[in-house]
């Protein structure tokens, strides 16, 4: 396995898995924290690295939380925009549909060609609204 020119290694592919597997945003830590059990010589280090190299790929996002800790989610590499609830970490993909009248907007207000945009909307699913109330 190669993506964009880069070798698959084993370690790549147990953080690709872990991380896919994990279906909200997770920290290095907290990803490296979930590795750990069946793979203690895995290092932070290697979990750091992978998930860097993932994004460069296309192949997973980073989100931003409180503190300016990076959180990763496994993506579909192709263009998407996202929903991330700040309590549960859990991250929605949001349609191109529902992002491209704004596009459009952007694009005839300010006379500007978008070519490429990502948006990522922060706030509180509707699990974690309920179980507010």
């Amino acid at each position: 396995m190669v993506s964009r020119g880069r070798r698959s290694t084993p370690q790549r592919v147990i953080v690709a898995e872990a991380l896919a597997a994990a279906r909200r945003a997770l920290s290095a830590q907290e990803l490296h924290e979930r590795i750990n059990a069946g793979h203690p010589t895995l290092g932070l280090a290697t979990v750091y690295r992978a998930l860097e190299a993932q994004v460069q790929d296309g192949m997973a996002s980073r989100f931003e939380r409180d503190g300016h800790v990076s959180a990763y989610v496994a993506c579909d590499a192709t263009h998407h925009h996202h929903l991330v609830c700040t309590r549960c970490q859990r991250v929605e993909d949001l349609d191109e549909t529902v992002v491209a009248p704004l596009l459009s907007s952007v694009g005839r207000t300010h006379d500007f060609q978008v070519d490429h945009a990502a948006l990522d909307f922060y706030g509180l699913c509707g699990s974690c609204r309920k179980r507010a109330r």
